[in-house]
């Protein structure tokens, strides 16, 4: 079954001639970007947005991982969109607007044809307010056109030998932050050196979601009883009381994706 989707997915980008790629460093952009450098070579390349609500950890795997490929690659720099400082609910939309609106201006100023991004056959089933602005935008995404689920790209690239295969999903910053708050950047840093500190020290995919001085800790399944468990909890606790939390709590559910959207 793989080979009939890649052979489909391969056929979307050789016919889709030049192309950038947006690149988030995250397992569907990575394969996608792989898989278009490994056909089209000099008439690809990956963009990446970089803005205070994107984590430098993020960037930093992005980077990292086209290197190690060879993979054209280009990082543009944007400050905060004021259309979405207050955290609205349309906040994917109004982001996607904006952050797409630039990769269109660089693809037209360097010669590629198209924009591409990662979506994949799941996100047409989940609350993804982004997917109407890349529609309005004519954003192409051939691995849903491909019919490629997220469990078939990382099988595939597990196969194919990348690292990214089993990367935990990721989001950007403010889907830590309830929606209708203003964001402002400390609390952006604290979230990003509060989930670094997890990373670090052993709980991937774990999500700092803030609520005023509250820090609620979502881990993945697997992880719970550890987190509890002394010395593991007085360590989370006061490096996070450190960052400058006042509360460090453990959600009792657990990661779950999209936890804040409004149907949750």
């Amino acid at each position: 079954m793989f080979n009939n989707l890649l052979d489909k997915l391969d056929q979307i980008l050789t016919e889709l001639e030049s192309f950038v790629v947006a690149y988030s460093g995250g397992v569907d952009s990575s394969f996608l970007l792989y898989r278009a450098h490994s056909i089209k070579k000099a008439d690809v390349i990956g963009v990446t947005i970089r803005t205070p609500y994107i984590p430098d950890y993020e960037i930093n795997d992005a980077v990292e991982f086209v290197k190690i490929h060879g993979i054209n690659h280009r990082i543009i720099d944007l400050s905060f969109p004021e259309i979405i400082r207050n955290n609205p609910v349309e906040r994917c939309y109004s982001c996607k607007k904006t952050l797409f609106s630039a990769m269109i201006t660089f693809a037209a100023e360097n010669g590629f044809r198209y924009v591409v991004d990662g979506s994949n056959a799941d996100d047409i089933n989940d609350f993804r307010p982004g997917l109407k602005a890349l529609r309005e935008l004519n954003i192409r995404s051939p691995l849903l056109e491909a019919g490629l689920t997220k469990k078939d790209i990382r099988e595939i690239a597990f196969k194919h030998k990348l690292p990214i295969w089993d990367k935990p999903a990721m989001a950007c910053l403010l889907t830590r932050i309830p929606y209708n708050t203003e964001v402002n950047t400390e609390t952006l840093r604290m979230i990003e050196r509060a989930e670094s500190f997890l990373f670090e020290n052993g709980y991937p995919g774990a999500r700092v979601r803030v609520h005023g001085d509250l820090a609620r800790i979502e881990c993945l399944p697997g992880f719970f009883e550890r987190i509890i468990r002394s010395p593991e909890k007085e360590l989370i606790t006061e490096n996070l009381k450190r960052i400058g939390f006042r509360y460090i709590s453990l959600d009792l559910e657990g990661y779950r994706s999209g936890s804040s959207n409004p149907e949750k």
